[in-house]
């Protein structure tokens, strides 16, 4: 706990630092209500990773191409999942977070102001050599990277393909149920698939072509730490977002609020 503490203190002198909130149109929602308490300075913030469109990014025609003004792929889901998972860590945990969410740019070095980045469809994104780089480094010095959102054989290889940007010497393993990431705040030895909205009749993305049943794979560092926990064959940005509403299966929502709560405070005490 004084582990944590620490690095909560440290968290929330960075920032400070930290750019100031803009909420951008998304793919989803061009207007999104924004809280009251938004300038709040807090000890930590959801941080979403803008990135470029890959091969399936039907936005990429929008503003010019220009994935950093928003209406991309990084959008999806945004910015209803981040608010509302903000509001379960709020509801569940201690830790004292922003209403809003905070997008970051790897271009411009902005991940290292906060602990834990979140990225959507990485199946589908077009990650640079550049970013790889500065990636690896922000791992490196300590961060977390949680890799949501992509099914199937062909996303799965365009995830492995991109993680060999950030760390060509490193595999991509499953996660034993024994490792502290599932036992941080909740037990989570029970881990089944979470579908998205459009997909729960099915249960499944891509269903035919390996996206049938969940897989939840990391990235280690020499000192056994996860690095970069990836949900593949889940959408747990969706789950968030539509877990406010009774049509949405309870039991995925609840089972993704408490995985992303486990990898946040994961992130900050390992």
């Amino acid at each position: 706990m004084w582990v944590a503490a620490g690095a909560l203190a440290c968290f929330g002198t960075l920032y400070a630092f930290q750019k100031p909130f803009r909420q951008y149109p998304g793919v989803e929602y061009s207007e999104f209500e924004t809280p009251p308490d938004y300038q709040e300075k807090t000890e930590f913030a959801f941080a979403r990773l803008m990135f470029p469109g890959g091969w399936n990014d039907g936005y990429r025609g929008r503003f010019d191409g220009d994935y950093r003004l928003g209406m991309s792929l990084w959008t999806q889901d945004y910015p209803r999942a981040d608010r509302h998972f903000s509001q379960a860590i709020r509801r569940l945990t201690r830790i004292h977070v922003r209403s809003v969410e905070q997008p970051i740019n790897l271009d411009e070095a902005e991940e290292f102001d906060y602990p834990w980045v979140y990225a959507v469809q990485v199946g589908e994104w077009g990650l640079t050599p550049k970013q790889g780089k500065e990636m690896r480094e922000y791992l490196l010095r300590g961060g977390f990277f949680m890799a949501d959102d992509f099914h199937g054989d062909v996303e799965r290889q365009v995830f492995e393909d991109s993680m060999k940007l950030i760390f060509p010497d490193r595999p991509i393993v499953d996660i034993p149920d024994s490792d502290p990431i599932f036992h941080t705040i909740y037990d989570l030895d029970d881990r089944f698939q979470v579908a998205g909205w459009e997909h729960l009749r099915q249960g499944c993305k891509n269903c035919d072509e390996g996206g049938r049943g969940a897989h939840w794979r990391g990235i280690y560092d020499d000192k056994g730490r996860v690095m970069i926990a990836a949900s593949y064959n889940s959408d747990l940005g969706d789950a968030w977002e539509w877990a406010d509403d009774a049509r949405y299966p309870e039991k995925m929502g609840s089972l993704a609020m408490r995985i992303g709560i486990n990898y946040i405070v994961y992130s900050m005490t390992h």
